[in-house]
This record gives C-alpha cells, structure tokens and sequence, in this order.
C-alpha cells in the first residue's frame, strides 16, 4: 500500500459504525480488512451475531479481493449507547434509516462528541448532507459517502459534500476511501438519487417500459444487457464507448452522425405508467424466471459473477 494511503488510514484509525444492517456490516468488514478499529452502534437485539455472521460469510469475498482476513474480529467492538460509540472515533460512518429527522437528531448528538477533525460520513442514497447537517454543530465535517451495495464487493463510492463541507474534508473522504481499495468519485451538485441511482432508474424505465409494450419479456432483457450494454459499459463506461463509436473523430463525429437521431428518440419516448396491471406482468414474468432458485443461490451466483468482472478488469493495465 502507498505510503499515503496508509498514512490517510493511520488518521482515521479508530471508526464507528452507526445502523448495522446489510450496508452496515459490510463497511464494518471493510474497515476491519484494512486495519481499522470499529465499533458498532446498533439498536437491534442480535447485533453482535448479526454482524459477525455477516463478516465470516464474506470471508471468501474478501480473501478473492486480495484482503487479509486473518483474526478479522480482532478490533470491532460493540456499543449500545451512541455517545459512547463515537467520544473516540476518528471517523464515523452512518447507515440509518433514510428519514431526514432521524439523521439530523443523530448527526446533533454525534457532533457534540466527537472531536474537531473527525470525518462524519454518511451512507444516505437520498438525503442530502445540506439536509442532514441542519442540526449538526460541525457541518464543515458532514458529507455523504454512498456506497452500492454491498459496499465490500462494489467499487463506487459516491462522495457528496453538503453546502457547508470543507474542501479538506471532501479531499480526505476521497483519500480514504481510495485507501479502501474504492473508486471514490466526487458528486459536484447535488441531486435527488445522486449519479449512479439516477441513472439505475432511467434504464429501469425503459426495461419496464419494453416489458409492459410486450416487445420483450423479463429473462430476454436481462440477456439482452448483460450480453451487450453491460458488458461494454463494464469496461468502458457510457462516454468512452460512445466516444470510441465516433471513431477518429470521437464526439464530434458520432454527435454529427446521430445527434438528430437521439434527439428524435429522447422527444418520442413515451411515459411509463408502473400501475398496477404493469407491475403484474412484470412480477409474473420476473417469478417465472427466477423464483425457481432460492435467492440465496442467485444471489451467490451473481456475487461470484461480480467478483470475476472486476478481478478481470484490475488485471488489465490502463493508462490514465
């Protein structure tokens, strides 16, 4: 590991977890893997079983991701009283629920404990840190660091500052979770769902929409992305494939070439009403496809898959 990526790690040594649930767990596994002290601050009655049950079934996740997971649990700790949870830390991670009192009260208790220069992040997908810091006597601190789930096998983590977060603290969110082994990209403005859940539900429009029309069934458009879309923006991303489609022109030529086309396309595209009629079909067709399984087994196999895509992407050197 780089000499600054440990020495961000050394600064924020001692973390706590608030909310263990999936998210929760899986950030503490992370944290855990490279080194870090967790403690974990939970309502829940079997948070402890919970939570360690969680890391060892991942063992073999982190181990494929080239982590140690020897004596694992060796830092995490657990405390029921949240003062207590957080007098110490260095840095706080946040996976409540997503109602905007409920973080502003817990943000207005934690930042009258924690120290000056603690970092206070939150996993929100849709509460904004200018939303949650209301309350919070250290703003400056507070920003949003939304992971996709699960937060231990997926790279991004979007990093979005409040109104009032420093510059520092933006620079040692990205820092840090770069040392996590994460792909830390920086939301500029923000907005309702951030980046990558915008656009999730802008193609779920339209795979709702092609199913609803009959055009497609369920299956057939899974195989349909994950044989051609996914695939391509797996390795490249929306805008380095369309720019590469320009050929040597890049966007010039191809925006020359079909920019009229996607006008057309983007003005025709018909609204999508997810009513009830629609979402039968839909759950028929989804529940002849895949409830045969038990989801842990689908959910098995597409963590395997997951794993195997991003294995074969880090062995292929890019340059920047």
């Amino acid at each position: 590991m780089p000499n600054a990526q440990q020495d961000i790690l050394n600064r924020y040594r001692k973390t706590a977890i608030i909310g263990a649930g999936v998210i929760g767990a899986s950030w503490t596994a992370v944290f855990l893997a490279h080194g870090l002290e967790v403690v974990v601050n939970d309502p829940r009655p079997d948070v402890d079983a919970f939570v360690r049950d969680y890391i060892r079934n991942n063992l073999s996740t982190l181990e494929a991701l080239g982590l140690p997971t020897a004596n694992l649990e060796a830092k995490l700790r657990f405390e029921a009283d949240l003062e207590a949870a957080v007098a110490s830390a260095d840095l706080v991670q946040e996976n409540g629920p997503e109602r905007i009192e409920f973080k502003q009260d817990l943000w207005a208790r934690i930042s009258k404990v924690v120290g000056d220069t603690a970092l206070l992040l939150s996993s929100s997908s849709a509460k904004t840190a200018t939303e949650q810091a209301l309350k919070c006597s250290r703003p400056e601190r507070l920003l949003v660091g939304h992971p996709f789930n699960p937060p231990h096998l997926i790279p991004l983590v979007e990093v979005v500052p409040g109104e009032k977060t420093s510059e520092d603290a933006v620079a040692d969110a990205v820092a840090f979770y770069a040392a996590l082994g994460k792909v830390p990209r920086v939301v500029r403005k923000e907005m309702p769902g951030f980046v990558a859940n915008r656009l999730q539900r802008a193609i779920f429009r339209e795979c709702c929409y092609l199913v609803i029309q009959g055009v497609v069934k369920v299956d057939e458009l899974d195989d349909i992305v994950t044989s051609s879309i996914g695939l391509r923006w797996a390795a490249d991303g929306p805008f380095r494939s369309f720019h590469l489609g320009g050929g040597a022109g890049g966007f010039r030529s191809f925006f020359k070439q079909f920019g009229p086309g996607l006008n057309e396309a983007w003005k025709n595209m018909a609204p999508v009403d997810l009513n009830e009629a629609a979402q039968d079909k839909i759950i028929a067709q989804a529940e002849a496809s895949f409830a045969a399984r038990p989801a842990e087994q689908l959910e098995g196999e597409r963590d395997a898959k997951q794993l195997a895509i991003i294995r074969a992407l880090r062995s292929v050197a890019t340059d920047q």
